[in-house]
């Protein structure tokens, strides 16, 4: 069997398809060994050097998982084990996921491809995984107890079949799901069509995420896994902003970005400078007469959305959930609302007794990126993230995408901060204000309450008395 060494030598930094004739046959008789990838930082695309060529994807803050070419068919090797994912710059969390990472790294194949995947379990109870959204033979779904028994702590299952249909898909354990997932055990599954489909276009650039949270207490680090709805961590594969790699583009070129939600709720996500078209869904490449131009798409829970545009605007343009608390981290969000309430003679006697006492949401939440106000180790700040003006005031599900037009094809290095033409970003007026007119409204009620004066009403209040009269 070639050692991790040689494997990783073949595989290049991004981690690259070993070629068939580059593995020993004594190894082909055995499993592939599984690559372990712990850096968050946005692998480069893995070009394919064996099997059916394809425009490889770029994972957000992730990879693509490497395989080998076995007689035909494509052979990849998961090994589901606890991970520590760094979620933002200073704040880690403990996790379940897949090779060192949550989510799990990225499988790619091309349609019509013989896939076979094993399976390692190290968690410590066992588990399964639903290939969401493929079609396949009813024995390799996934659903523990319902379709195979449960791979057992320390045990490899092997799941085999053809990937039938190109689109974009999802797995994750369909055994003690909610635990599971609420730990962050998912990874994103791409098929490539085989030959050119007149639903699916050439594009230049082609992303992939996928939308999970979490609730995980200001200063700890594990997740609590009986939440239901209540999270405090909004999350871009298992990463937070600023934590959130900008997605960096070269000025017109065509760009596919897929997401999929494996959250317990919706997320209605928005692209700033530019508008889109939704061209896949879980089911596969929309009609095109279905289509039309959007600047946000509502992704719904277990559902997936592939959207296309062209990138012809340069600029650095918001990309984010547009459910307002799904921008921020954790810190709770159960505050009283205290804007307009004056705080200053309150808090001098609150300092006398606890030095370290900060207002909090006396003019609005922006004082919290301003403020030195100490927080517990290990926690990322409710909004934060600097740029090029000053704070974003942001957290959680957002992220930038950046188009330049000397950026090179195929380069997908940040290129830093856009630099504005001259007269193109808005600024301070200086002039004289004068007073604002004001409008009379024009209109009334539609039905209006009638005025009618009510009755007063007596009301005798009768006491309840004991048994025994008293």
């Amino acid at each position: 069997m070639t050692s991790r060494r040689d494997f990783f030598k073949f595989a290049g930094i991004a981690g690259g398809a070993v070629a068939a004739a580059s593995v020993s046959r004594v190894a082909m008789a055995a499993l592939p060994e599984p690559v372990i990838q712990t850096s968050p930082d946005t692998m480069a695309p893995l070009v394919p050097n064996s099997g059916r060529p394809y425009n490889p994807v770029v994972t957000l803050n992730g990879w693509t998982l490497p395989w080998r070419m076995n007689q035909g068919v494509k052979e990849f090797h998961l090994v589901a084990e606890p991970v520590v994912r760094e979620m933002a710059p200073g704040f880690k969390a403990h996790l379940w996921g897949y090779n060192g990472q949550s989510p799990g790294p990225t499988i790619e194949v091309v349609e019509g491809d013989r896939v076979r995947i094993f399976v390692t379990n190290k968690l410590p109870e066992h588990t399964s995984i639903h290939w969401h959204g493929q079609r396949l033979p009813n024995g390799m779904d996934g659903v523990a107890g319902l379709n195979q028994p449960a791979i057992q702590p320390g045990k490899t299952f092997v799941y085999e079949f053809v990937a039938r249909r190109p689109g974009t898909f999802m797995y994750h354990p369909h055994a003690d799901e909610m635990t599971q997932m609420a730990m962050g055990m998912m990874g994103f599954w791409v098929t490539h069509p085989k030959v050119k489909n007149p639903l699916i276009d050439e594009v230049q650039r082609d992303f992939c995420f996928l939308l999970n949270a979490f609730d995980i207490d200001p200063g700890s680090y594990t997740p609590k896994i009986m939440t239901m709805l209540d999270f405090n961590l909004w999350s871009w594969n298992s990463r937070i902003f600023p934590g959130i790699d900008s997605l960096n583009v070269r000025l017109n070129d065509k760009v596919r970005i897929r997401i999929g939600n494996l959250t317990m709720t919706n997320h209605p996500i928005h692209l700033h400078g530019h508008e889109f078209l939704v061209t896949g869904t879980d089911g596969g490449p929309t009609p095109k007469s279905t289509r039309w131009y959007e600047v946000t798409t509502d992704v719904a829970v277990g559902q997936m959305r592939q959207v296309e545009f062209l990138a012809d605007e340069e600029g650095d343009w918001a990309f984010h959930c547009h459910k307002s608390h799904h921008t921020m981290n954790a810190m709770g969000h159960n505050l009283p609302t205290l804007i307009g309430v004056d705080h200053r003679g309150l808090s001098k006697k609150i300092n006398n007794l606890i030095p370290d006492y900060m207002v909090m949401g006396e003019r609005g939440m922006a004082d919290m990126t301003e403020m030195e106000m100490p927080i517990p180790d290990n926690t990322a700040p409710m909004m934060t993230g600097e740029g090029p003006f000053g704070s974003v005031e942001m957290g959680g599900m957002f992220s930038v995408l950046k188009v330049r037009r000397d950026q090179k094809p195929g380069d997908y290095k940040d290129p830093g901060w856009f630099k504005h033409p001259e007269g193109t970003v808005a600024h301070e007026y200086e002039g004289p204000l004068s007073e604002p007119a004001r409008f009379k409204a024009e209109g009334g009620q539609s039905m209006p309450r009638a005025q009618t004066l009510s009755q007063p009403t007596e009301v005798k209040v009768r006491k309840p008395q004991s048994h025994n009269g008293h």
